[in-house]
C-alpha cells in the first residue's frame, strides 16, 4: 500500500481517485482538512476497502509514525501544503508551520521508518515530494523555460517554503540515504479546486454574474497543466524515477492569464448565449511581488520516463468548465462563509 499527505485536497484527491481507477493498491490518505481541504472531493470512494481517511497533520510525529507501524507502505507521496500566493501574501506564518516544518518532521519520522525495514524493502521504498515551479522564480518573456538545474529564486512567502521543503528533501536524500523523488509541476487546474485559484475563481464568479479579478495588465504567462496528466506523471516517477531525482512536469501550454479569462468566457458563452460574460472583466491592482512567467521544461520526464501530457489546454478547459457547470452543489458547499471573508479581504479595494 501507499501513504497519501494531503490527498483531500485538488491534486491529491484526484491523484487518489485516479490512482484507484488504475489499480487496486490500497491508499492511506492522511490529510488535515483545512480550508482547502474536502472530503466530499473523496466521495465516490465511500464504501471502497481500498481507500482508508486518517484526519491528521504531517507534523504530528506520533500520528505519522502509528501509521507508518500499521500499514507498512512501500511508498509516501507527499501533496500536503499550504499553496496559495494571494494567502501566503497575507499570513505567511501557516505556510512556514506547514511546508517546512511539517515537512522536516514528516521526514524524521519517515527516515526512522526506513532505517528499521528489511534489506528489501528498505530499497523498494520511495518518498515522493511534490512540489512547485514557483520555487524557480520568475522568467523574462525571451527567457528558456525552467530546467531541473534551475536556480532556486522564490519570489513569495509561499514558494520560498516550497523551496525549503525541496531542500530538506534533497538533504535527507544527501545526508542520510533517504530514497527520495522530486517532482516540480506548472499550473494545475481541473475537478475540484477550491476557488480561489485563477480558473475556477473566473468559472465561479462569471457564473454568479460577479466582476472577473485580473491583476495589474493580465499579461503574467503560466505553463497550464491538467490535473490528470500531473496525476499520471507521478505516478510515472513513482514507478520508474531515478532517486534523489527532480523530475519537472509542465503542459507546454504557456499563456498569458488575460487569454486564459477570455477564454472561459468564450466558452461559458457556448452554454449561456444571451450572457457576455466579457463585460465582466475587471482590472485591479496587481499582487505585491507577482512573478511575470513561469515555463516548464518537461523534457527530462519525456525522454527519461516516456511520459508526456495527454490533453492539449483546449480539451482540458473545456473538461474542467463542464465539471463546475455539472456540480454546483460542490460549488455552493465550497463557498463558505470563511471563504467569502476571504475574497473580499484579497480583493476588495483593488480595482484599478
Amino acid at each position: 500500500m501507499i501513504l497519501v499527505t494531503g490527498g483531500a485536497g485538488f491534486i491529491g484527491s484526484n491523484f487518489v481517485m485516479n490512482w484507484l481507477v488504475q489499480s487496486d493498491e490500497p491508499i492511506v490518505n492522511l490529510d488535515k482538512l483545512t480550508y482547502a481541504g474536502n472530503l466530499k472531493n473523496l466521495i465516490s470512494l465511500q464504501g471502497d476497502h481500498r481507500h482508508q481517511f486518517v484526519q491528521g497533520d504531517i507534523g504530528d510525529a506520533n500520528l505519522v509514525s502509528s501509521l507508518l507501524k500499521q500499514h507498512q507502505p512501500r511508498a509516501i507521496i507527499n501533496f500536503a501544503a499550504e499553496s496559495h500566493v494571494d494567502r501566503s501574501i497575507h499570513g505567511p506564518g501557516d505556510f512556514i508551520q506547514t511546508n517546512i516544518l511539517g515537512t522536516f518532521r514528516l521526514l524524521e519520522v519517515v527516515r526512522g521508518y526506513w532505517d528499521e525495514l528489511n534489506a528489501s524493502a528498505k530499497q523498494n521504498f520511495r518518498f515522493l515530494h511534490v512540489s512547485t515551479d514557483e520555487v524557480y522564480g520568475s522568467l523574462s518573456r525571451d527567457e528558456a523555460a525552467f530546467t531541473e538545474e534551475h536556480r532556486y529564486q522564490p519570489n513569495s512567502p509561499y514558494s520560498a517554503s516550497k523551496a525549503s521543503s525541496d531542500h530538506l528533501v534533497r538533504a535527507y536524500h544527501h545526508t542520510y540515504g533517504l530514497p527520495v523523488l522530486t517532482t516540480n509541476c506548472s499550473n494545475n487546474y481541473g475537478p475540484y479546486q477550491f476557488p480561489e485559484k485563477l480558473i475556477p475563481l473566473m468559472i465561479v464568479n462569471a457564473l454568479a454574474g460577479k466582476p472577473l479579478p485580473v491583476y495589474g495588465d493580465g499579461q503574467q504567462i503560466r505553463d497550464w497543466l491538467y490535473v490528470i496528466d500531473h496525476c499520471d506523471a507521478i505516478c510515472r516517477v513513482l514507478e520508474a524515477g531515478r532517486i534523489g531525482e527532480v523530475y519537472n512536469i509542465g503542459g507546454w501550454n504557456e499563456k498569458p492569464n488575460i487569454e486564459i479569462i477570455q477564454k472561459i468566457c468564450d466558452l461559458l458563452h457556448e452554454s449561456y448565449p444571451e450572457s457576455s460574460f466579457q463585460q465582466l472583466i475587471t482590472y485591479v491592482t496587481d499582487r505585491p511581488g507577482h512573478d511575470r512567467r513561469y515555463a516548464i521544461d518537461a523534457s527530462k520526464i519525456e525522454r527519461e520516463l516516456n511520459w508526456k501530457p495527454a490533453e492539449t489546454f483546449d480539451s482540458g478547459i473545456r473538461k474542467t468548465i463542464q465539471w463546475y457547470l455539472q456540480h454546483p452543489s460542490w460549488i455552493a458547499d465550497v463557498q463558505t462563509g470563511a471563504y467569502r471573508e476571504w475574497i473580499e479581504k484579497n480583493y476588495a479595494g483593488a480595482r484599478s
